[in-house]
C-alpha cells in the first residue's frame, strides 16, 4: 500500500480528531487553557528556567546574521544557517547562565565607576582614539567638550552601556581568577621545556615484537587487571538512533530544468553575432577563462566531442561532476603527450599462470576468428568495472595504467587485437580503439544542477508522511513497506557535536536526550537533507560488563605481560652494558632490539626516530649526562637511553624571558579556568531546547 493511500486510510480517525478539537475550542475558548497553548508554541526553549520566546531568539539570530555578514562581506546561505542558529543559541545560553552568576556573586557597577571610567585620567582606548591626532596626541578638552555636547546624549548613553559591560566582565574575571597563579618552579620548567636542545642514544626493545606466545595470560589475570582497571571500562548514558535519510539531490525534474535552459542558449548562441565570452559572463556560474587542456584532463563525457569536433563548435550541454557544461572549441593545438583509447578482456590471476595464459589465448582466438570484441567482453572479461561497455576503458595518458598495459596501449596500432599481455593483475587481450596527439582550447559555461524549491518542499513532505504513518503504525515495519534503508547511529553522548552519516545537529541530540526508547521524532533539517529518527537503546551511565569487554582486556594483560618481559631484559642489557658500554651489545641479547642516535630535538616536540614519548624526553632532559638509564617504559616499549649532551642553562636568557612565560602561563591557566567554567555552567544547568519544533 503507497504512502498516501495509508494516510487516507487513517482519514476517519484524522477528521474525527479535528473535529473534537474544533468543538474543544469552541467550548474552552474563554478558559485560560489557550493561553497557556499560546504562550508555550512562542517559547523556543529555556534556560535555568527563564523562557525563551521564538520572537527573542529570532531577533537575536537575525543582530547576528546582520553583524557577521557586515563583518565577513559574504551572505549567509540556508545551508548554513542551522549551525549558525546553533551558534547563537549556544551564545545566548551562556549569556543567561553568565548574567545568573553575576547576580549571585553580587557583581555591580555604580554610576561612579562608569563615569570615572569616561572621564578619568585613562579614558576606555576605543573612545581615546576618536580624539588622537596622526601625531599621537590625545586632545582632552575636544573629548570632554564632546560627552558633555546634549547632541551626542544617545551615543553616550550607548558607551556607557559598553563601558558597563566591560566592568561587569573585568570584575566577574578578577572574581574568578583571584586564586589563580604561576610558581617561580613552573616559569623555570616551562622555559627548560622550550629552550632545552639534547641528543641521545638509546635502545628501544619494541612491545609489539614480542609473540604472543612468549608470555602467558591466565583467566585470572584477565579478571584482576579489569578489575582493577573498572574506570577504563565506564559508560556515559548515551543514545543510539534508527534513521531514515531523505537525501537532498537533485531531481530528473531539476537535471532537465537546467538542461533546457542551456538548450535554449546554446539555440542563441549559433545564430548570434556576439562573443561566446559574453555568454559566459551572463550565464555561467564559474568566471570566464581560456584554457588549454590535454584530452585527459576534460571530463570523460565530454573527450570524444572534443575529439570529433571542429574548430569554433559548440557543443553541449554535456551532463559532468561539475553540473552541465557548454564548450566552445577554440582550437585543437598540437600536444607534448599522447593520449591513448584502449578496450580489453581480462583473465584475473588465479596463481596458476598457464592456465591463466590458456583461457587468455583462447579468448583472443576466438576474437581473430570473428567474435565481436565487445559482446565478448561483456561476457568473459573478469573486469566487472566496464565488462558491460565492451571493454571499454576510455582515453587515458602515460602514467595512469600499469607499466605493461600502458606499453602496448602506446606501441599497439589502432584496431588491431593484441595477443595476451600479463600484469600483476593476470593477462589482457587489449584493443587499442584510438589514438590523439591534440590539446584542445576552450571555453565554458557551467550551470551546477542545484536542488529545487520542489524538489526540497517534495523531500519534505515525504519525510514529514513517514514520520507520522510511522508513528501510527511502527517504525521499520514502515520502513521496510516504503522501502527504505534504515541506518542505526553508533551510541553518543549528550555533548556529541556530529552523528555519524547524519552531521552536526546539536537539536537531534537534545532530542535524543529527551525521548524516550522508540519514540519518533518530527523531521529534522540536516546538511545532506531531512531525516526522521527513533530512539533505538538508551544506554544507561554504568560499567560494561565483563564478558562484553573480556577479549580487550586480554589484549591489555597481554601487552602488560610483554612489557614486563622487556623490563626484565632491558635490566639484564643494563647490567651487560654498564654505565657507558656500546649500545650494539643490545642485540646480542635482543636481537630485535632498535639501536640508533637521535638527531637534536626539545622536550616541546616530536623526538626524531621515536616520536612523542613523553617518558623518553623527560629523562633526557633530566637523567645523568654520558650514563646509561635505567629501563624506562614508554608508550611503545621500553628504553634504555644514553644522554650525550643537552644545552646549558643560561641565567640571563632565563631573566630576559621569564615574565613574558610566566604571563603567557597565567592566561593559559586563565583560558583553561575559564573554559572549564563555562562547560560547567552548562552541565549544571537546566536547559530547555525545543528550537527543532519551529525550524525545519
Amino acid at each position: 500500500m503507497g504512502m498516501m493511500a495509508r494516510m487516507r486510510s487513517l482519514a476517519p480517525w484524522f477528521i474525527l480528531l479535528v473535529g473534537g478539537l474544533f468543538v474543544l475550542f469552541m467550548v474552552i475558548s474563554d478558559s485560560r487553557v489557550l493561553e497557556f497553548l499560546g504562550s508555550r508554541s512562542q517559547n523556543v526553549g529555556s534556560i535555568d528556567g527563564e523562557d525563551v520566546t521564538y520572537q527573542e531568539y529570532s531577533n537575536l539570530v537575525d543582530r547576528f546574521r546582520e553583524q557577521q555578514e557586515r563583518s565577513s562581506g559574504q551572505s549567509l546561505d540556508e545551508s548554513q544557517m542551522d549551525y549558525f542558529r546553533d551558534q547563537v543559541w549556544d551564545a545566548l545560553v551562556i549569556q543567561k547562565l553568565i548574567d545568573k552568576k553575576i547576580e549571585e556573586f553580587g557583581i555591580q557597577i555604580t554610576d561612579d565607576e562608569i563615569n570615572t571610567a569616561i572621564m578619568g585620567p585613562n579614558p576606555p582606548a576605543f573612545l581615546k582614539q576618536q580624539f588622537t591626532d596622526s601625531t599621537g596626541n590625545f586632545n582632552r578638552q575636544l573629548y570632554d567638550q564632546a560627552l558633555r555636547d546634549p547632541r551626542n546624549k544617545e551615543i553616550v548613553l550607548a558607551v556607557e552601556d559598553q563601558i558597563k559591560r566591560q566592568l561587569i566582565q573585568e570584575k566577574l574575571q578578577n572574581y574568578l581568577f583571584a586564586s589563580i597563579s604561576v610558581s617561580e618552579q613552573e616559569t623555570l620548567d616551562k622555559f627548560i621545556q622550550q629552550n632545552t636542545k639534547m641528543k641521545a642514544d638509546y635502545i628501544m626493545l619494541d612491545v609489539n615484537r614480542v609473540p604472543d606466545s612468549d608470555v602467558k595470560v591466565t583467566d585470572d589475570d584477565v579478571k584482576k587487571y579489569y578489575d582493577e582497571h573498572l574506570e577504563d571500562y565506564k559508560i556515559d548514558p548515551s543514545r543510539k538512533l534508527k534513521y531514515i535519510l531523505f537525501r537532498k539531490i537533485p531531481s530528473l525534474s531539476d537535471s532537465n530544468g537546467v538542461k533546457g535552459n542551456l538548450d535554449a542558449i546554446v539555440s542563441k548562441i549559433k545564430t548570434d553575432t556576439a562573443s561566446f565570452k559574453s555568454y559566459v559572463e551572463i550565464y555561467s556560474e564559474q568566471p570566464y577563462k581560456k584554457d588549454t587542456l590535454a584530452l585527459s584532463s576534460t571530463p570523460v563525457e565530454v573527450r570524444d566531442l572534443l575529439i570529433k569536433g571542429t574548430k569554433g563548435n559548440v557543443i553541449g550541454p554535456v551532463a559532468t561532476t561539475e553540473g552541465y557544461v557548454v564548450y566552445k572549441l577554440v582550437d585543437k593545438v598540437k600536444s607534448k603527450n599522447e593520449s591513448v583509447r584502449a578496450s580489453h578482456i581480462l583473465v584475473k590471476s588465479s596463481g596458476n599462470d598457464a592456465d591463466d595464459l590458456k583461457k587468455a589465448t583462447d579468448i583472443y582466438n576466438e576474437i581473430t576468428k570473428g567474435a565481436d570484441f565487445a559482446k565478448t567482453a561483456a561476457a568473459k572479461s573478469q573486469d566487472v568495472s566496464n565488462a558491460n561497455k565492451g571493454g571499454d576503458l576510455g582515453w587515458f595518458s602515460k602514467g595512469q595504467m600499469v607499466k605493461e598495459f600502458e606499453e602496448a596501449c602506446y606501441k599497439g596500432p589502432v584496431g588491431v587485437v593484441q595477443k595476451p599481455v600479463k600484469t600483476s593483475f593476470g593477462y589482457h587481450i587489449i584493443k587499442v580503439t584510438g589514438k590523439s596527439s591534440e590539446d584542445f582550447v576552450i571555453e565554458k559555461i557551467v550551470n551546477k544542477i542545484q536542488v529545487s524549491g520542489s524538489t526540497l518542499d517534495k523531500l519534505y513532505q515525504d519525510a514529514s508522511d513517514f514520520s507520522y504513518i510511522a508513528d501510527k503504525n511502527g517504525f521499520e515495519s514502515e520502513a521496510k513497506l516504503m522501502k527504505y534503508d534504515v541506518i542505526e547511529t553508533p551510541p553518543f553522548k549528550d555533548d556529541a557535536i556530529s552523528l555519524p552519516g547524519i552531521g552536526m545537529s546539536a537539536a537531534l541530540v537534545n532530542w535524543a536526550f529527551n525521548n524516550s526508547l522508540g519514540d519518533i521524532g518530527v523531521v529534522f533539517r540536516v546538511t545532506s537533507g531531512y531525516v526522521v529518527v527513533m530512539v533505538s537503546d538508551v544506554i544507561k551511565a554504568g560499567y560494561k560488563e565483563f564478558d562484553e569487554v573480556k577479549n580487550g582486556v586480554r589484549s591489555n594483560v597481554f601487552k602488560e605481560k610483554k612489557f614486563e618481559k622487556l623490563i626484565s631484559v632491558a635490566k639484564e642489557i643494563r647490567t651487560k652494558l654498564g654505565d657507558r658500554g656500546d649500545k650494539n651489545l643490545a642485540v646480542t641479547i635482543w636481537p630485535n632490539a632498535k639501536v640508533d642516535t637521535t638527531a637534536e630535538f626539545t622536550t616541546f616536540g616530536t623526538i626524531p626516530g621515536v616520536g612523542r614519548e613523553f617518558a623518553f624526553s623527560e629523562y633526557t632532559a633530566k637523567g645523568e649526562l654520558n650514563k646509561w638509564s635505567q629501563p624506562v617504559k614508554g608508550k611503545n616499549g621500553v628504553y634504555l637511553i644514553y644522554p650525550k649532551y643537552r644545552t646549558q642553562f643560561v641565567q640571563a636568557t632565563y631573566d630576559i624571558q621569564k615574565a613574558t612565560i610566566k604571563r603567557d602561563l597565567i592566561q593559559q591557566k586563565k583560558n583553561r579556568y575559564y573554559n572549564q567554567w563555562l562547560q560547567d555552567l552548562k552541565k549544571e544547568a537546566d536547559i530547555v531546547d525545543n528550537r527543532y519544533l519551529f525550524f525545519r
